[in-house]
């Protein structure tokens, strides 16, 4: 067996579900009517964003309770097509709540991307990429 290279879903263990959801809401998300109090799911194009108490998730995977850090070695992104879109997006988040992390700037490898944390800390990129454009549907187009 093999596994087809693809993400599904991706939780993020929050501390508190109902004030993330609103957050996330904030932003445009759009909440599934599949959501309950204890665990939000939304729509996004291709896979799916789950908000899950950040305790109940260690426990679903078999771990003990967990301490937040500031940095979990992981960031989401959303990558844009123009660097108007970036500082856009990003100035917009930070208006919904997010913290900034990295002010949107001209990066090494020649793109255009800064950084926020929703409440709990998890970190977004927001880029453009001209090496990598956008398709119609909004994906990376990722060369051979």
């Amino acid at each position: 067996m093999t596994l087809v290279p693809r993400i599904t879903m991706i939780t993020l263990g929050v501390a508190d579900v109902a004030a993330s959801t609103a957050f996330y809401q904030s932003l445009g998300f759009k909440r599934s009517s599949a959501s309950n109090d204890d665990v939000t799911f939304f729509h996004m194009a291709g896979t799916m964003l789950g908000l899950f108490g950040r305790d109940a998730l260690a426990a679903d995977a078999g771990l003990g309770p967990t301490r937040p850090q500031a940095f979990e070695g992981m960031s989401l992104a959303h990558n844009l097509g123009s660097r108007e879109e970036v500082d856009a997006a990003w100035a917009f988040a930070v208006e919904c709540g997010a913290a900034p992390v990295k002010k949107p700037h001209e990066v090494f490898w020649g793109g255009y991307s800064g950084y926020f944390a929703d409440p709990d800390g998890h970190m977004w990129e927001l880029a453009h990429n001209p090496l990598m454009p956008l398709g119609d549907d909004g994906h990376m187009i990722l060369p051979d």
